[in-house]
């Protein structure tokens, strides 16, 4: 005679279930997610459709020419070092506390130029910047 108790299984979760659902999920986002191809796009920069709203607003102005070089609000720096920059822009926001930055740059200025006078212009923590665009004209495509 067998007198010993029969062991109770004990209470378990079984993740089974939940993991087939989770790879379904994450199947299904694979398929339907759409890519895109950047590097077929081509852009035109500065041109902006909107027409520039005119404002009586002081800005501290960087203008970025051609060549990479850079105007604080008007005078010219001696070099195109990013200390540089950072401390003609100090020297501007103190003469001029609260006054938004605008950067103008040309067309034909390098990428790196305009990003590195907005590094600048995060790392003295203003918030308040613009760059500025021409209007494109009606009959251009």
């Amino acid at each position: 005679m067998n007198f010993r108790r029969p062991r109770a299984d004990e209470a378990g979760i079984n993740l089974t279930p939940l993991i087939d659902v989770v790879f379904l999920l994450l199947i299904f986002f694979m398929v339907s997610t759409t890519f895109d191809r950047h590097a077929d796009i081509q852009l035109q920069l500065p041109a902006a459709d909107r027409e520039p709203v005119a404002t009586e607003r002081a800005w501290i102005d960087i203008l970025v020419d051609a060549t990479g070089e850079y105007y604080v609000d008007g005078r010219e720096l001696v070099n195109r070092r990013p200390e540089t920059l950072e401390r003609a822009l100090e020297q501007a926001v103190s003469e001029r506390p609260g006054d938004p930055v605008l950067i103008r740059a040309d067309a034909n200025a390098t990428h790196q130029s305009v990003v590195t006078a907005l590094d600048v212009v995060g790392r003295l923590g203003i918030s308040a910047v613009s760059i500025a665009t021409i209007g494109r004209a009606p009959d251009e495509d």
